[in-house]
């Protein structure tokens, strides 16, 4: 902090400082090479002259000071720092043909760098963009499904990189795109992104040791989203402290998930449904307050999502393994199942969601390994029936992985297939309405531990949980309320080493029901449960 304050009061001397001063200070203002702020002239060429200018002097600060910039794509070098004053608007041109010319790397022969972006740069390096100015992209200009649509920020292959205090609204497509970066900082920065199609907030691509902290931000598409467009993983992330809201997925790791996800730390974030917006993408509440999700081969694992407050979305907890197989690669060979293994989701409470349900789901032969959920506290729309309780629930191993993606699920709490090593601690769980549906069903589940499972009663409901050809399951200090007809259906021929222990079931009707498919010796209810 103190370190920031000395710079900024350095900053000021600079900029009250005559021009040629500020230049050799390494201060290099706009207007002194031709801009102006008055939001008509187009200031691409003078902001582009004056980065450059740096560049080749060493580096230093650009400035914008107070004052309405309008501008096309601007290519960013290294050793820069762009600082946008209090005050200062820098505004994307609505004319699709200032976007995205040539543009040579630097000290480098071959192929040029073009990309639709207001601020963009490859190859880079100390490079930052900071201040309390606003980056507005005008992206309503740009409300159409095909052709480059531009986006905010865009940054490959540049390492330590900062992007602080800035406010950014209004891109063409994704607000931000950080692809194989390393070494990446974001911090209190504030987002607003509801003008056009795929608006997502922050994007995370294929990057490498990235802290992102303090910021606000609020987007139709997915908020915070983690994707790997390569085969190179995101790893070693860590996300705190930020207040999120979506019209689709507020924390998302995927969809594009080619190298996967390692390393990841989401911790300290409060999520709400979009108060300020109307949907254009997902629903107006919000898809997904967490999604988790591989499809396209890569491994996700060594995850922890922990201390988050969720208000609003339909779905609080996704997890999915898949197989859309998409490639990424040239010439590379369609991937094979990928990996989820090794994620801890803990010190959750969400109110107000939908009467989907959450769901984590494998592959036949592919399972969901070690996940935990731990001190849980989810509120649900409610309303589900016995019959959907018992619905089929389809597998769609290749569709696009959403949370709605299977309709209303056969537990209004938790839904889960094909998994190995799951475990459920001190899982709380009610509805608004009277739901009949199951509380949890473990499809295909083996090694599964739930410990302290506490869910509302409806008359004539489904059992509390339900096992179908799940193994080495042990369920302990669970307390079912007055009027629960059956605690635990188990069925399926699969079924084996079932263990009740510790449990309190005198208020259950009956502790456990078995279908006529189940061995007789599947089952063991200890002792010290009273049925």
């Amino acid at each position: 902090m103190k370190r920031d304050a000395l710079y900024v009061a350095s900053l000021l001397l600079l900029i009250a400082a005559p021009a040629g001063a500020a230049r050799e200070s390494g201060l290099y203002d706009v207007r002194d090479y031709g801009a102006k702020p008055d939001g008509r002239t187009l200031c691409t060429q003078a902001i582009q002259s004056t980065i450059d200018k740096c560049a080749s002097d060493g580096g230093g600060t650009v400035y914008l000071p107070a004052g309405t910039w309008l501008t096309g794509t601007v290519y960013l070098e290294s050793g820069i720092s762009l600082w946008l004053d209090s005050g200062c608007t820098l505004l994307g041109s609505p004319n699709k043909a200032d976007y995205g010319p040539a543009r040579k790397l630097a000290g480098k022969d071959g192929p040029t760098f073009s990309y639709w972006a207001i601020l963009a740069g490859k190859n880079l390096e100390h490079i930052s963009i900071r201040g309390r100015g606003v980056i507005d992209g005008q992206g309503a200009n740009f409300k159409y499904k095909n052709g480059p649509r531009p986006k905010n920020i865009y940054l490959e292959d540049c390492r330590d990189v900062l992007i602080e205090g800035v406010r950014l609204r209004d891109a063409g497509s994704w607000m931000q795109h950080y692809r194989k970066c390393r070494r990446l900082t974001i911090r209190d920065i504030a987002v607003f992104n509801h003008v056009s199609y795929n608006n997502d907030g922050l994007n995370i691509d294929s990057c490498t040791d990235v802290v992102i902290a303090g910021c606000v931000v609020d987007s139709d598409d997915d908020a915070i989203v983690l994707k790997s467009l390569s085969l190179q993983p995101c790893q070693n992330v860590t996300i705190s402290d930020c207040i999120i809201s979506s019209h689709c997925n507020s924390i998302k790791m995927g969809t594009e998930s080619g190298g996967g996800f390692q390393n990841i730390t989401v911790s300290n974030c409060t999520i709400c449904s979009p108060r300020y917006s109307k949907v254009i993408y997902g629903r107006q509440r919000g898809l997904a307050g967490i999604a988790l999700e591989i499809v396209d081969g890569g491994t996700l694992e060594r995850v922890v999502v922990s201390n988050i407050t969720i208000r609003g979305v339909s779905v609080p907890i996704f997890m999915r393994l898949g197989n859309r197989a998409r490639t990424y690669e040239k010439d590379q060979a369609k991937p094979a199942v990928g990996a989820f293994r090794n994620v801890i989701v803990r010190d959750i409470v969400a109110t107000d969601c939908s009467e989907i349900g959450c769901s984590i789901t494998g592959l036949p032969g592919h399972p969901v390994e070690n996940v935990t959920i731990a001190n849980v506290n989810l509120c649900f729309d409610g309303g589900g029936t016995k019959a959907d309780g018992s619905r089929e629930i389809p597998e769609k191993p290749d569709s696009y992985p959403e949370s709605t993606m299977f309709g209303r699920l056969a537990a209004y709490g938790f839904f889960c297939r094909h998994a190995k090593g799951l475990e459920f601690r001190n899982i709380r769980l009610a509805t608004s309405a009277a739901d009949r549906r199951h509380a949890v069903v473990l499809d295909d589940v083996e090694g599964c531990v739930i410990d302290s499972l506490n869910a509302p009663f409806a008359l004539n409901a489904a059992a509390m949980i339900r096992l179908n050809d799940s193994r080495d399951a042990f369920i302990r200090h669970c307390r079912p309320p007055h009027g629960t007809d059956v605690f635990l259906d188990v069925r399926g021929q699969r079924t084996r080493e079932v263990l009740l222990l510790a449990n309190d079931l005198i208020r259950a009707e009956n502790a456990v029901s078995k279908a006529p498919d189940v061995p007789d010796s599947a089952v063991t209810v200890g002792r010290v449960s009273a049925q």
